[in-house]
């Protein structure tokens, strides 16, 4: 039973950072998954914090493609999420069993994945672990994204000096690189991960982690095409998109690329979609390549280390004579005497580090989750003091009881030593400032030292608040929030500048009014035949009565005045169908009957047949009267 409440049925699986167990609610009756994190890593609170955002996270999202959280909590020194059961298989079991996928099961894997990690976009985070081990896929067909325990808000980028977590063969060129994570190191992941759908294989494999983040650094991802011909251009137009190495090229964030997915598959026949690739098992590799973990940067190629393949033992001594005269004492060698010595130099040493280590020493009780009292209470049992008490916010440890010790537990002391100890007040709650009129990026500085996180920005036009400040947040300012929140920001387009009709006037009139307004006015490279005379506007980039943010760029097209057509011959037709025929060819008609007419036939028309006119000019045909 852990927490009194979740009973363990089974271990599913383990990772580098946590153990997943399959567990029955006792107290609601279901079946769901708890992620425990490992004992000796609950007492880091950087790994503590990055569970707790997890749980926070997911929670948020409330996706049908995202492994739901229902609660989180700590029982001595387990931390753990309660999370939903999902009864299949991963993306990597599949790839495993099958190899390559047919193009059809690959996008209907890969576009709920999108989904789920757009919604995620959307509510300001980046998963940053995307990979086939983080796709369940449940025995009733459903597919969602699991473990968010790196996940990070858009905005809060993290920019290390010396490592960066990930998985080696999923990480980004600028997660490598500069350590930063946005939207579009998961749109790389996702673009790896259908690569190796399509394939049954990674894009970059090495013998060393080291060498496959060179060639991310260094290397396209190759088509997928190339490893399986016959694949549609599209699918490899849609993974070199998804990979392109500078994040700038890549679509912004996964809704983009699910967009994209869409249109890939729409261009693709049932046969295209259906193909069966080659029969392939994808590669067992489970080195270190598909774990997450704390990775050194920047990254070197490194050069094989050259091993003996046997001890290098120093030469023999010289064999002693075959005789020696009776009773005569040789000497010890020099190095025989060396030897002896070293034999009892390591031997006293030996009995001095035990002496050291296991006399002396006393290894800290581990304290987690302990009161205060049940803590002093071991540290005095166990021979060591106290040096002192900090007492910290944490959504971790309930209020009261220990959340960390200095020396950690499981280090070794003097056995007269002391002991820090640190009390949970609980969990800290955060108080929105009110950022109403400041800068963006001032006010996002604002949010980050109150121990919030900016989450998306959008636009919206104001009367009185500055372009480029900001107009309102949600939550609004003064609402109270957990740490690590993201707050939302609508920032003002300043205000909005109704946009005059400047078609068929000359360009520099048009631009002259424009620019009055606040409006900045380009002009297109080619000018276009229009009805408008030559050098007047034909066309404008924002329409007439469009409202638009001052600084906004109007494209004005210039007309090079109308074409030049042939005017058809109509004389001898009956009137409609004169009508019908000029208008075809591009001109208008105007009819004129005499007062007094009995005929419907065309008897002259005001251009001859032949000649040319202006596209639009009208053309007057006129029947017989009496």
């Amino acid at each position: 039973m852990l927490d009194g409440r979740y009973r363990i049925d089974a271990r599913i699986a383990a990772g580098g950072m946590a153990t997943v167990y399959r567990a029955v609610d006792t107290r609601l009756d279901r079946v769901l998954a708890l992620k425990v994190m490992h004992p000796a890593l609950a007492a880091d609170a950087a790994f503590v914090d990055r569970f707790i955002r997890e749980a926070k996270s997911v929670a948020r999202l409330a996706h049908p493609n995202v492994v739901a959280v229902f609660d989180q909590g700590t029982d001595g020194p387990y931390v753990y999420l309660a999370m939903e059961y999902v009864s299949g298989c991963t993306l990597r079991d599949v790839l495993r069993e099958r190899g390559a996928l047919q193009p059809r099961a690959a996008l209907d894997i890969l576009e709920p994945v999108l989904a789920a990690l757009g919604a995620a976009h959307r509510a300001g985070f980046v998963h940053r672990d995307m990979k086939p081990e983080n796709v369940l896929i449940g025995d009733d067909g459903r597919v969602k994204v699991a473990d968010f325990g790196l996940v990070r808000s858009v905005d809060s980028v993290t920019n290390t000096t010396g490592s960066v977590l990930g998985t080696v063969s999923y990480l980004a060129p600028e997660q490598i690189e500069n350590g930063v994570a946005d939207t579009r190191v998961d749109v790389y992941a996702c673009g790896v991960v259908l690569y190796e759908m399509l394939t049954g294989s990674k894009p970059h494999l090495g013998g060393t982690p080291a060498q496959v983040l060179y060639q991310h650094l260094h290397e396209d991802v190759p088509p997928p095409s190339a490893a399986v011909p016959g694949l549609p251009a599209g699918l490899d137009e849609l993974v070199a998109h998804a990979t392109a190495r500078n994040p700038e090229l890549r679509p912004y964030d996964a809704a983009s690329l699910f967009g994209l997915a869409r249109e890939a598959r729409a261009l693709l026949s049932d046969a295209e979609l259906d193909a069966v690739p080659p029969l392939a098992r994808a590669e067992e590799r489970s080195s270190a390549e598909d774990r997450t973990g704390v990775i050194p940067r920047p990254v070197a190629v490194q050069q094989p280390v050259q091993h003996t393949s046997r001890l290098e033992m120093p030469p023999a001594p010289p064999a002693p004579p075959a005789h020696r005269p009776a009773g005569a004492a040789r000497r010890p060698s020099r190095g025989v005497l060396l030897l002896v010595a070293g034999v009892l130099l390591a031997l006293g040493l030996g009995v001095g580090v035990w002496y050291i280590n296991s006399g002396q020493f006393t290894k800290v009780p581990n304290l987690l989750g302990k009161t205060e009292a049940q803590a002093r209470s071991q540290l005095s049992a166990a021979g060591l003091g106290v040096k002192g008490v900090d007492r910290k916010f944490s959504d971790a440890f309930d209020r009261g009881t220990v959340m960390n010790t200095d020396p950690p537990g499981g280090r070794r002391i003097r056995g007269n030593g002391a002991v820090t100890i640190t009390i949970s007040r609980g969990p800290e709650v955060v108080a929105v400032p009110n950022l109403k009129g400041r800068p963006l990026e001032e006010a996002k500085a604002e949010l980050t030292r109150s121990g919030l996180a900016p989450g998306i920005v959008t636009q919206a036009f104001s009367q009185d608040v500055a372009q480029g400040s900001v107009i309102s947040t949600n939550p609004p300012g003064g609402e109270k929030r957990a740490p690590d929140t993201a707050v939302a920001l609508v920032v003002s387009k300043g205000r909005p500048v109704p946009v005059p009709s400047v078609t068929g006037i000359p360009v520099d009139q048009a631009k002259a009014s424009l620019e009055a307004l606040g409006l900045k006015v380009a002009t297109a490279p080619e000018e276009v035949n229009a009805p408008s005379a030559a050098g007047t506007v034909a066309n404008q980039s924002i329409g007439a009565g469009t409202q638009a943010a001052a600084g906004d760029t109007v494209t004005l097209t210039v007309s090079k005045g109308p074409r030049q057509l042939p005017v058809p011959g109509v004389t001898g037709q009956e009137v409609d169908a004169a009508r019908k025929a000029l208008e075809a060819a591009g001109f208008k008609v105007k009819v004129d009957r005499p007062l007094i007419s009995f005929s419907n036939t065309v008897d002259t028309q005001s251009v001859p047949a032949g000649q040319s006119a202006p596209e639009g000019t009208t053309i007057t045909i006129r029947t017989k009267g009496l």
